[in-house]
């Protein structure tokens, strides 16, 4: 079926790059999200990832799946993105001391959507190193070398999320219980 697809709409087939662009775009739009400051930048981002799908589609070499290669695209398009248009925050040699995550996470205790929410409203570095550890699996070797940061900001900048991560929880949870 992708095999179909994916030659229809190499050829430039309408209907077939409608139909691979129905499939894909929600769960694209769930990683853009991931990545975006808010609705608007990952709906940029799911337009520039298509883009990039469709004018790469031919390089697509059936290795592993068509998914995970379409993800790969659009998480390398929000990381672009994220390089081009925001700063990490500065840290120094002194502050890469990494944050003990504190034994007791209240994650579980959140719907998804609350999640993601809380993620968004990290800074912009925190939220690339969140995701790219957490979500994505990259070690923080990849996370230093895609960003162009060292492994021990990779390692600060999570910490530093995680712990954001976990005040937003607990604040929202009180809030909730009110």
């Amino acid at each position: 079926m992708d095999s179909d697809l994916i030659k229809g709409s190499i050829e430039g087939d309408p209907r077939m790059q409608e139909e691979l662009y129905k499939r894909f775009a929600p769960k694209m739009y769930a990683v853009c999200l991931r990545y975006a400051g808010n609705n608007d930048d990952a709906q940029d981002l799911l337009q520039e990832g298509f883009i990039k799908v469709f004018r790469n589609l031919a390089k697509f070499r059936n290795e592993g799946s068509f998914e995970g290669w379409i993800r790969r695209v659009f998480v390398n398009t929000s990381i672009e993105h994220y390089r081009r248009k925001v700063h990490l925050n500065s840290i120094s040699d002194q502050d890469e001391k990494v944050i003990e995550d504190a034994s007791v996470s209240v994650l579980d205790q959140l719907a998804e959507r609350d999640i993601i929410q809380l993620v968004r409203e990290l800074s912009p570095g925190y939220r690339a190193v969140f995701n790219l550890y957490v979500i994505e699996g990259y070690s923080h070797k990849e996370i230093a070398e895609m960003l162009h940061i060292s492994e021990g900001t990779s390692k600060s900048q999570l910490a530093r999320a995680k712990s954001i991560l976990q005040k937003k929880v607990a604040d929202y949870l009180g809030e909730q219980r009110k």
